[in-house]
């Protein structure tokens, strides 16, 4: 088997979907699994649901929203689109009648069961597309076969039963499936975090022994810096897994952090492709590969938060005090990204998605005096050299750590 993934922008519309076609048609679809991100922005559009379901804010006009813009996409795929229009419109009376009776207080379990239609309505669209053009595929609900723990948003997979559940699938054919998704043991909806559809391809890989994994994306492959943010990008031809993932452990939004895991353990080639132009080599990520060409990477992660603490009677910062400090941020999921401690004071490049950073900083405050300073931005420049530094504005600098071959600079938003 192959494993290939497409996210939401190779998606977006009936154009993109139609290149899905012909890119399986272009470079072969036998054997084949298949994971899809929803369409565009439609994470984002259910994530504003929730958010306005929470607040007691109309939440029907967005779901009409997002469910004309998917009835359009499929009067301009199929010549008679009433029974895809049927389907999306179950989808979308799903998710009405569930916010409708829930009682649940739990954001993240609310968040899960309504996000998930996304997912789920794209692969169905994209399923029935490709049959009707005669590329025979099967549909799979991933809640089926990847098990996770109730950690809601950011479910923990369960490998032992989601490795039953996969290798029950036969070796040949065409499947199209979620990613991003997998259900509980109570077959609650669970999510794998944001960008987890290249996770769910990596399980479905290491599942399957796959032979390949292919992410294909609107890019030509792994470059070594974002080209939004950063000048004369180039495009890395070879990747080691250990090198891809110090990549995404600094934030490198090409590859999702778990995703390399899961390969690496069976030495599963990986390929970031362009879906553009799918017949060009692309990145591939394997087994010892040296970084070519060897040249610096550049990473930006933006709304980053940088905090100083210092304790308030001048003792040393040590082993327990360190050990409270951090017990703290995984109760409160904030994200550590650098680290940087002296006798008395230690500082912290803070990501906050769960918007916890305030309540962290007052429970904190009982022991440390604390410095704050928000929306910072965080620079990581792997394999630097002596002007590597000149793409960062130093007049802005707050903080800088070189470790080996990569400088983190931390400057002002």
């Amino acid at each position: 088997m192959k494993v290939f993934k497409f996210g939401g922008a190779s998606v977006k519309d009936a154009a993109g979907v139609r290149n899905v076609a012909n890119l399986l048609q272009t470079v072969g679809y036998e054997n084949t699994c298949i994971i899809v991100s929803a369409i565009g922005k439609t994470t984002n559009a259910l994530e504003d649901v929730v958010k306005r379901y929470f607040e007691n804010e109309d939440f029907e006009k967005t779901i009409y929203d997002v469910k004309e813009h998917h009835i359009v996409l499929a009067e301009e795929l199929f010549e008679n689109p009433v029974d895809v229009s049927n389907e999306i419109s179950q989808f979308f009376d799903d998710i009405l009648s569930f916010l409708r009776r829930n009682k649940s207080p739990h954001y993240s379990y609310v968040y899960d069961q309504i996000v998930c239609c996304g997912e789920l309505i794209s692969t169905k669209i994209i399923s029935m597309y490709l049959n009707s053009i005669n590329l025979k595929n099967d549909w799979l609900d991933v809640r089926d076969y990847i098990k996770t723990d109730n950690t809601y948003r950011e479910g923990k997979v369960d490998w032992k039963l989601t490795e039953e559940n996969i290798k029950e699938l036969p070796t040949k054919g065409l499947y199209i499936t979620q990613g991003f998704l997998g259900s509980d043991p109570n077959f609650f909806t669970t999510t794998l975090g944001r960008e987890g559809s290249d996770y769910s391809a990596a399980i479905f890989a290491y599942c399957l022994n796959a032979d390949s994994m292919t992410i294909w994306k609107d890019v030509p492959g792994v470059l070594n810096a974002d080209p939004r943010y950063f000048d004369n990008a180039e495009l890395l031809n070879h990747i080691s897994y250990e090198e891809a993932i110090e990549l995404a452990y600094y934030g490198a939004s090409v590859i999702h952090p778990k995703t390399l895991q899961p390969l690496q353990r069976k030495e599963i080639p990986f390929f970031v492709k362009s879906f553009l132009n799918p017949k060009e080599a692309g990145t591939e990520v394997s087994k010892g590969q040296p970084l070519e060409p060897k040249v610096p990477c550049f990473i930006l992660k933006r709304d980053q938060h940088l905090i100083r603490l210092s304790s308030k009677d001048f003792s040393f910062i040590t082993e327990d005090k360190l050990s409270g400090i951090f017990n703290k941020l995984y109760d409160y999921q904030i994200n550590v990204n650098l680290m940087q401690s002296s006798a008395i004071s230690l500082s912290l490049c803070l990501e906050d998605k769960y918007n916890n950073l305030e309540k962290f900083a007052q429970d904190i405050s009982v022991d440390f005096g604390i410095q704050k300073e928000n929306n910072v931005l965080l620079y990581t420049i792997r394999h630097f050299e002596d002007q590597s530094d000149n793409v960062i504005p130093k007049d802005k600098e707050l903080l800088r750590q070189t470790v080996k071959e990569t400088l983190q600079i931390v400057v002002k938003g």
